[in-house]
């Protein structure tokens, strides 16, 4: 249709040309084949050359904005459309992105991969167990005689510590060192407590205690007030705790009075040695123990006191690492304190040294615990063991040192015996002891 348009426009122009002329018509006749031939190939509505140039050049450049432009555009945006689709689309990759949350209904978050954890029954819990311990754990102020050689005579020294009420008329389990100080130097000695006061929760009243019995060996002691109607705390089971387990420290903290402190059990069965060399396995928290913590209770969600907390360790780069003793295993010691102001312990009547594989091996010795000193009339003596003489074997099972031989002769009663497999000169032989009560 374009083409025929065309050509009545041209038709038109050759009828008011002028027709005589023979040459003209031969040079119109030229210019209207040139410009049909264009017109079909370009579909242009131009009538003529130079127009239809001007036309093609506008052309090209539209062409080249799409290409450079909107048609990158566009496959941008589809692109990064397809890419997002992908990430979210496919639950591997939208998770490695996201992190693996679970959706609720209403597209509510919750915490990812855990139950959800409520401060407020964390708070509950603590305010309920100190409310229910707290009546139950004791502030102990000591007096000491010192002997110091920058004045004459006995000066006197204080010290502050805690403890916990076991029964309701007054008796209360702490620490040995808080009520008998062993600290001594070349220029002053405490001697044994001459004063002890108690004061109760939320009571300013200071009542007088007295020893009861005192155990250098656990740490242990019991005291006691001249006071009934006293809320004793409730024992748990220190054998149940496990590591990461919520715990609380409660006791008369820098003498500040009662303070309570949180932290969970960082470790059980933790072997420690304290300052006065005894060993024990002990709880490991890393709830706040400072001065005058000693002797106080270490409890559980349920308020049960699981430990006596007893000493820490303090230094450049050490931070939260207290110990507790665990409560188990003050249990036996405590009532023999109170029954027998001591505890009975089975006694062989030795001392003696460790010799280890490398020291045997290197002077032709074996391995085992080497008897230096023998008590006088004690067990051992009696049984017929000898200075000098190894012992490798107790009960028939192999020792390679004094705690090794500790452990399993704790293990048994006053009257029992027990067989000793002692080396003596390049031999064994097995000697039968009777324990004796240590003095």
């Amino acid at each position: 249709m374009e083409e025929n348009n065309n050509s009545n426009d041209l038709s038109n122009n050759e009828t008011t040309t002028n027709s005589t002329n023979s040459n003209s018509n031969i040079q119109e006749n030229k210019i209207l084949d040139e410009a049909t031939n264009f017109k079909s190939v370009s579909s242009s509505p131009t009538t003529s050359y130079g127009s239809f140039k001007n036309t093609k050049k506008k052309k090209s450049e539209g062409n080249g904005f799409v290409k450079s432009v909107l048609l990158p555009f566009t496959c941008g945006i589809l692109g990064a459309g397809m890419v997002v689709g992908t990430c979210f689309g496919v639950p591997s990759i939208r998770n490695n992105i996201l992190g693996s949350y679970e959706y609720a209904e209403e597209n509510t978050i919750a915490i990812p991969n855990t139950e959800q954890i409520s401060l407020l029954d964390y708070s509950d819990t603590a305010v309920g167990v100190s409310k229910k311990v707290l009546p139950s754990i004791v502030g102990i102020n000591v007096s000491f005689s010192v002997n110091s050689i920058f004045y004459a005579g006995t000066g006197t020294a204080t010290a502050q510590g805690s403890g916990v009420i076991i029964s309701s008329d007054g008796y209360i389990l702490t620490n040995n060192h808080v009520i008998n100080s062993s600290s001594s130097s070349s220029y002053y000695e405490l001697g044994k407590a001459n004063k002890i006061t108690v004061t109760l929760y939320n009571d300013d009243t200071e009542y007088e205690a007295k020893i009861i019995g005192t155990d250098e060996q656990t740490d242990l002691a019991v005291i006691k007030i001249d006071k009934n109607d006293l809320i004793a705390a409730e024992l748990g089971d220190s054998d149940s705790i496990q590591v990461g387990e919520f715990c609380m420290a409660i006791g008369n903290n820098l003498g500040l009075g009662t303070t309570v402190t949180d932290g969970i059990i960082s470790a059980v069965n933790r072997a420690v040695t304290d300052e006065d060399g005894n060993k024990y396995e002990a709880i490991q928290t890393n709830a706040a123990i400072n001065s005058g913590n000693s002797g106080g209770a270490l409890v559980n969600s349920k308020g049960q006191v699981i430990g006596i907390n007893t000493l820490k360790i303090a230094g450049d780069g050490v931070e939260g690492v207290g110990f507790a003793i665990p409560i188990n295993s003050t249990k036996d010691i405590s009532e023999q304190l109170i029954q027998y102001n001591k505890v009975k312990r089975p006694y062989l009547g030795i001392g003696g040294y460790d010799i280890d594989k490398e020291t045997a091996e290197k002077h032709d010795l074996t391995v085992g615990v080497y008897v230096k000193t023998l008590e006088d009339f004690g067990a051992a003596e009696k049984a017929g063991i000898k200075v000098g003489d190894a012992i490798v074997k107790v009960d028939g099972k192999e020792i390679e040192n004094m705690d090794e031989l500790n452990e399993i002769k704790n293990k048994k009663e006053i009257g029992d015996t027990i067989t000793l497999t002692v080396w003596r000169n390049g031999n064994t032989q097995d000697i039968k002891v009777t324990l004796q009560e240590q003095p």
